[in-house]
């Protein structure tokens, strides 16, 4: 197993931007949980906390599809600069609003230009697209980032919340405004491995990607993924916080990550004879099925289980959302496809974290797993109508062919 991933950096150039990924994709899932961590500390409740991360989670979704385009038409090193350059400066300004009491309007305002930060998965993967389209190598890529991401929106949020709890409320998501500037200068700077832009197509007027079904619907369907991690993160903080063990929470949310990690390398050396089509039903079925144990939970040693069960979907269902949308887009918009549903996916994390807080707020801790429950089960329902979308434009496209 540990062979086909080593393989995979036999590519020059592969192991520096990879490095640098490591940095450059932890803003993303760190900034969400971070200000509802820093403004529940300031101002003693959750609904603007999840007012602010809802308006950054709407900006994303808004943003990064559209400056995933301009990357497709002018190339990695030109946009992602500008972009983090943007959002990074609009967050330093959002928490010096957020630490001399500004107005609630100017927060939300700030929270929406922090949004313009680039969706550095959607690079990443776009850059391994380039080096292995067509091979088996592909699906190792692409289950190798789905366990980065694991990563990064399973440490990120604990480590965005650890560090505003422990150190002071704008430290979350100041380091993540940092990792920003220094993960993205150091990965535009991997010239070797960037994607060639296409000139024929920079002045091209398109239509919008997700008016494409299959887009819109593996959107929706990371949508729901992404409310389930958000749920899991907040609740988690104060599941362990009522049974009056708040430390436990980052064990908690490290078993989601180990569970994830271990089912994520694992998928991605399997080849599996069934179709993608067919392979997003069945995680779909899995992540909704995997949402029960957590309601159930009673105790922290049951909720560590259930974290546990659920995280062993999250890896495999990135890397097959991820392998459909490179089979239904064409290849010079690839980046703002995979953008779609990395931004539903961080969309989803923001509003579940901020819904998860509001249930919290009036019905406490184990309640709030319903909003997780209800998520699964939307999830199940969008990958059964992705895989018919998917698998009628496939069967259209093999008959036209002579």
């Amino acid at each position: 197993m540990f062979h086909a991933y080593r393989s995979l950096f036999s590519a020059p150039g592969t192991t520096s931007f990879v490095l640098a990924g490591m940095l450059a994709r932890l803003p993303l899932s760190m900034t969400g949980i971070g200000l509802i961590t820093m403004l529940s500390q300031q101002r003693g409740a959750y609904t603007l906390a999840g007012a602010v991360a809802a308006c950054f989670a709407l900006s994303i979704a808004v943003l990064a599809p559209r400056i995933s385009a301009l990357v497709d038409r002018h190339g990695q090193g030109k946009v992602l600069p500008i972009a983090a350059g943007i959002s990074s400066s609009a967050m330093f300004a959002l928490l010096a609003c957020a630490h001399w009491e500004g107005p609630d309007w100017l927060l939300l305002l700030l929270a929406a230009l922090v949004g313009s930060l680039p969706s550095m998965p959607a690079m990443f993967r776009a850059r391994w697209t380039v080096l292995y389209r067509g091979t088996p190598q592909l699906q190792t890529a692409y289950a190798l980032e789905a366990v980065l991401d694991d990563l990064s929106f399973i440490v990120g949020p604990p480590l965005s919340v650890g560090l505003s709890m422990v150190l002071f409320p704008e430290a979350g998501p100041m380091a993540a405004a940092m990792l920003l500037i220094v993960g993205v200068s150091l990965f535009a700077m991997q010239r070797r491995t960037e994607p060639p832009v296409n000139p024929g197509i920079a002045h091209i007027r398109q239509k919008a990607l997700l008016r494409q079904p299959v887009v819109r619907t593996l959107a929706l369907f990371m949508l729901a993924q992404g409310i389930i991690v958000g749920t899991i993160d907040v609740a988690s903080v104060a599941f362990a916080t009522h049974q009056g063990q708040p430390a436990m929470a980052s064990v908690v949310l490290s078993f989601y990550a180990l569970g994830s990690c271990v089912m994520g390398l694992v998928f991605g050396v399997m080849r599996l004879k069934m179709p993608l089509n067919r392979q997003i039903v069945w995680v779909g079925a899995s992540v909704a099925i995997t949402a029960i144990p957590l309601l159930l939970a009673s105790n922290l040693t049951a909720l560590t289980l259930a974290v546990l069960l659920a995280g062993i979907t999250f890896g495999p269902t990135i890397t097959v959302a991820m392998g459909l949308v490179e089979q239904q887009v064409a290849a010079q918009r690839l980046t703002e496809g995979m953008t779609w549903l990395l931004t539903g996916l961080a969309m989803g994390v923001a509003l579940g974290a901020a819904a998860a807080g509001w249930v919290i707020d009036h019905w406490g801790p184990q309640a709030s797993f319903v909003v997780a429950l209800i998520a699964g089960a939307a999830m199940w329902a969008w990958g059964i109508q992705t895989g018919r979308l998917a698998g009628a434009k496939t069967e259209s496209i093999a008959q036209a062919l002579p």
